[in-house]
């Protein structure tokens, strides 16, 4: 069976997206959503980089939603315009269209992380339409929610479960991200610093390890730390001037019974020599997975493009985890999905 889809947003993880898409054998690009006002009537093969596909993008919502495609592929960016995002998933939604979207990462796993007046709309929307939302990615996604709960299926005893992810950044060519959102090169606090933004943005990923490993949590902690730069150096991103943010440790800790059991934790470098005697990532970086208990377990994955550049490799790997995922949430009931109300995501089809 064909799946109809239409991929909203362009930007680093839609062009990837747009490329899974288009080299599916069970889904079809009938769509695309763009912002940018000079991408307006360009085929969207050319914006992925690939073959013409024969579809054009637009900037009109009305036209695309007319197309009743079975999917939306939702790359948007989220972080800074959470309101208007949570509009447009609703708006599919009701419009009876199921989404697979990359944001707003808290909606991965909402219980407990946000009120329900967050949700109420979205799950009502699907009601409404008999859709389905899904919420995922690498990381909040499969890094931290697939990958460690079958992990702990060979274990006899859990102590804590830790997610880690171990990356050197500066590869990463997103400005608003680097620099607005996580605070590099910049002085002040960023947004993802600001008080309760650690425990929302991945409070959901604790969470999920919980409810998979069916405990209840007493609390959500947050704590971080920054390492300046030693002197002023450039990125991809941008110039990080001497003295200002260079790294960033946080770790987000679901506390169960007085003590940390399911815990996501960042160690991101601008460059491999700072911070040493932080957590070292295995090759380029890692995404880790440390189960203590017994046995102790330790899983590391590494990441790599066919361009060579590991932050390339989690663009992809997002995006696919969403395309990848689109027949199972098109079959499910209707409503807020999480990772652990679908079957198993496998790459089916997709052997050449």
């Amino acid at each position: 069976m064909t799946h109809r889809v239409v991929l909203w947003s362009t930007g680093n993880v839609g062009r990837h997206a747009l490329a899974g898409i288009a080299a599916h054998p069970s889904l079809e690009l009938v769509g695309v959503w763009t912002s940018t006002p000079s991408k307006v009537g360009v085929d969207a093969g050319e914006l992925a980089g690939i073959a013409p596909v024969g579809v054009a993008a637009t900037d009109s919502a009305a036209v695309l939603i007319d197309l009743k495609p079975d999917c939306v592929v939702y790359t948007a960016m989220a972080d800074d315009r959470l309101s208007e995002a949570i509009e447009d998933l609703c708006g599919f939604l009701r419009a009876g269209i199921n989404v697979v979207s990359s944001c707003p990462v808290f909606l991965q796993f909402p219980t407990d992380v946000v009120p329900a007046s967050v949700t109420d709309p979205i799950v009502a929307a699907a009601r409404s339409g008999g859709a389905s939302l899904w919420v995922n990615g690498i990381d909040p996604g499969f890094a931290n929610d697939i990958l460690p709960l079958t992990l702990t299926s060979v274990s006899e005893r859990i102590d804590e479960v830790r997610c880690q992810e171990i990356l050197d950044y500066s590869t990463y060519d997103n400005e608003k991200v680097i620099f607005d959102i996580m605070g590099f090169g910049r002085p002040g606090t960023p947004l993802l610093l600001q008080p309760g933004v650690l425990a929302l943005a991945w409070g959901s990923v604790v969470r999920q390890l919980a409810a998979g490993l069916g405990i209840d949590l007493d609390t959500v902690e947050a704590t971080h730390t920054q390492v300046p730069a030693p002197e002023t150096f450039a990125i991809a991103s941008g110039v990080i001037p001497e003295g200002t943010p260079a790294a960033l440790r946080f770790e987000v800790a679901g506390m169960y019974r007085g003590r940390p059991v399911c815990v996501l934790e960042h160690i991101t470098r601008l460059r491999p020599d700072l911070a040493p005697d932080w957590p070292q990532p295995t090759g380029q970086g890692c995404y880790r997975v440390t189960v203590t208990g017994e046995p102790n377990l330790t899983l590391d994955l590494q990441l790599m493009a066919s361009d060579g550049d590991h932050n390339t490799a989690g663009l992809k790997a997002t995006a696919m985890r969403l395309v990848n995922a689109i027949p199972a949430v098109v079959a499910a009931p209707p409503g807020l999905l999480t990772t652990l109300d679908l079957p198993l995501i496998t790459g089916r089809g997709l052997v050449s």
